[in-house]
């Protein structure tokens, strides 16, 4: 019987998630949280195999937790079912420490399938990431598919989202936990690395790009 917390902010996706694990003979969730800081402190208390993790947290990304519960817990395994498009957030979860990547669009069979890889020690991502990650290795760059965000860090990605979801600098400051200057500095790296020549034109690219994904 493995042990599974799940991560989500939001209530019924989480609810939701967690019926369709207690459903498996194998699978018991233990645990549930709305957010990294919730999920850290109960990984400090109880014993936990598996993280089923979202990206988007409010405070501490997903991105982050994953990394902050490979250091607290270096034996528990993560898999992240995020409604972000794969081939922009697949390889940054892989590297962050996290053992798969499946969108929330898929089947729940398909994710139960997931969490049962996952468990067994395996990695799951789809086909298309694990060609693109093996192209990769191989030392080729896989072009398909590929976003012009991509050349964003971790770091950067999660600001440019907060700016297309309308928080302002002193907003995502206190989300982040990061000093306005910070913030700024991020805005005008971003500008650069995309090309774009203003504010208004980041700003631009960034609502159209949630807009895109969906993601609310």
């Amino acid at each position: 019987m493995s042990r599974i917390l799940v991560v989500d902010d939001h209530p019924l996706m989480r609810k939701g998630l967690a019926l369709t694990l207690e459903a498996e003979s194998d699978m018991e969730v233990v645990a549930q949280a709305a957010d990294a800081e919730e999920a850290m402190s109960i990984v400090e208390k109880q014993e936990v195999d598996v993280a089923v993790v979202d990206i988007s947290l409010p405070g501490m990304s997903g991105l982050e937790l994953i990394k902050h519960l490979q250091a607290l817990r270096p034996g528990i395994k993560v898999l992240v079912v995020s409604r972000h498009d794969e081939t922009l957030y697949a390889e940054r979860a892989i590297r962050a420490g996290a053992r798969g990547y499946v969108m929330k669009l898929e089947a729940s069979d398909l994710i139960v399938g997931a969490v049962r890889r996952v468990m067994a020690g395996g990695i799951y991502v789809s086909a298309e990431i694990n060609e693109r990650m093996l192209q990769t290795m191989a030392g080729g760059r896989a072009e398909l598919g590929r976003s012009p965000l991509e050349v964003l860090s971790d770091r950067e990605l999660e600001v440019f989202e907060l700016i297309g979801r309308g928080h302002p600098n002193r907003e995502i400051a206190e989300r982040l936990h990061l000093s306005v200057k910070t913030v700024e500095s991020y805005r005008t790296r971003i500008k650069e690395k995309l090309g774009l020549k203003t504010a208004a034109e980041v700003m631009q690219h960034a609502f159209q790009w949630i807009g895109s994904e969906g993601t609310g």
